[in-house]
């Protein structure tokens, strides 16, 4: 874990900002914890080289149970009972003497303690964060109330994650490359074998099934020069990659396989996923807006919920069309010496799930902030990456899909095709929540 002499400074600002004292009935917690969490999970999601579907899958969890709590105690939100698929009744529990936003930041990290493989170590960030309510007076019935209120509502998310069988996939046969011409094959240097190609299996959110937004088939496989697939081949072949759009590529790449090269050995950069990506980007729009704690967490858990359905629709196109790696492409038609600039990550082409999860992620967000919302993207200035300014989400999520093209590992039709799908997701998502009752 990283970065915990920052952290200090930001746990006390957590019951600092609305000027907690021992007199008060209720204590208050800032908004910026919820950031700190997503934050905190992202740290654990590097070390475990979780893969971005997965962090997906982590990240919607967390912020529902947390979600919960405040629809509980807030009349302006309401649960997501009825409203996403199978979503029980959540049974408030018998705690007496607490503090419903720390126990919504109890809930989320104790979800993700469960449910990451190293989520223990999140109990370093939870302590820190109780300590930090300590120190400043909260009495320790109020501290233990609220983690027991986290962690009740935490098991009955946990109950309903459960159920959405990602833990059958396990039972699955192996899945195997189909090794036919024009089909995805696993790329150097890593040659890693293909991720989640059964993650159209699982429970959507909002969702009727993982492919209710089918895209139009990808350009089809052809050796044929004078064939569109050449065309598109050969538009990857060409690009002249000029520095900007090397500076694009490399500040969404996202991929948190990537290896590097040194001496004999093969090691693994951190990167995060993209979906980790645009969580931060919520947590900056949200600190910007100044948006209060229980709208805070609406917005990080609709986000949350669009990368897990968009992530499910475009892995459910990929392992259909199962379409070529521009990488395996070009070197076999076009030249054996080509490489993309990017690192191809380890599954099949067709959709971008670049353009998918960015412009669902984009729509969900311009939906709270609006169309005209400027900002500037410093999530990964903790991994070197230079800070970007960007006029809204949109002019963001295009720049997140044609950076794949730049980078060499997608095809243009990918990128155009997935982000209408991306599009009809976040729609399709921001209109389901706004059903509720």
């Amino acid at each position: 874990m990283e970065q915990f002499s920052k952290i200090i400074l930001i746990l006390v600002s957590v019951c600092l900002w609305f000027g907690c004292a021992k007199e008060r009935k209720e204590h208050f917690v800032s908004p910026d914890a919820i950031g700190q969490v997503t934050l905190q999970m992202t740290d654990v999601m590097v070390h475990d080289v979780t893969n971005p579907p997965l962090s997906a899958r982590f990240f919607s969890y967390a912020c529902l149970a947390g979600y919960e709590v405040v629809a509980q105690h807030d009349t302006a939100f309401k649960s997501m009972n009825g409203v996403l698929n199978g979503f029980p009744e959540i049974v408030k529990p018998a705690v007496e003497t607490y503090s419903y936003q720390l126990a919504a930041i109890m809930a989320m990290l104790e979800t993700a303690k469960k449910m990451q493989p190293s989520g223990a170590l999140l109990q370093k960030y939870q302590d820190k964060l109780v300590d930090s309510c300590r120190t400043l007076g909260w009495k320790e019935e109020v501290l233990a109330g609220s983690k027991t209120y986290g962690i009740e509502i935490s098991k009955q998310i946990l109950k309903y994650a459960k159920a959405d069988k990602y833990n059958l996939i396990s039972n699955f046969p192996r899945y195997e490359p189909r090794r036919t011409p024009g089909t995805w094959y696993p790329t150097p240097p890593g040659y890693f074998p293909p991720v989640e190609p059964y993650f159209a299996t699982v429970r959507p959110f909002t969702l009727d099934s993982a492919s209710q937004f089918p895209p139009p088939p990808p350009v089809a496989f052809s050796e044929n020069k004078n064939s569109e697939f050449f065309k598109l081949m050969q538009q990857n072949y060409d690009d002249k990659l000029e520095q900007e759009h090397r500076v694009t590529a490399a500040f969404w790449d996202c991929n948190p396989f990537a290896l590097e090269n040194k001496g004999h050995l093969l090691v693994g950069m951190k990167k995060i996923s993209p979906g980790a990506h645009w969580m931060g980007i919520t947590d900056i729009a949200c600190r910007q807006a100044k948006t209060d704690f229980s709208k805070t967490l609406l917005i990080n858990t609709s986000v949350a919920i669009g990368l897990m359905d968009s992530f499910m629709t475009c892995w459910d196109e990929k392992y259909r069309s199962n379409r070529i790696r521009p990488e395996t492409a070009i070197r076999k038609y076009i030249d054996p010496t080509w490489t993309p600039f990017l690192q191809t990550p380890p599954f099949p082409e067709y959709l971008s799930g670049h353009s998918v999860i960015s412009t669902c992620s984009a729509v969900i967000l311009t939906h709270y902030f609006g169309e005209n919302f400027a900002y500037t993207d410093s999530v990964e200035e903790r991994f070197n990456l230079k800070a970007r300014r960007f006029p809204s989400f949109m002019a963001a999520a295009l720049e997140s899909g044609m950076s794949r093209f730049y980078g060499g590992i997608h095809f243009m039709d990918a990128i155009t095709n997935g982000q209408k799908q991306g599009q009809q997701v976040g729609e399709w998502v921001i209109g389901t929540l706004e059903r509720r009752d």
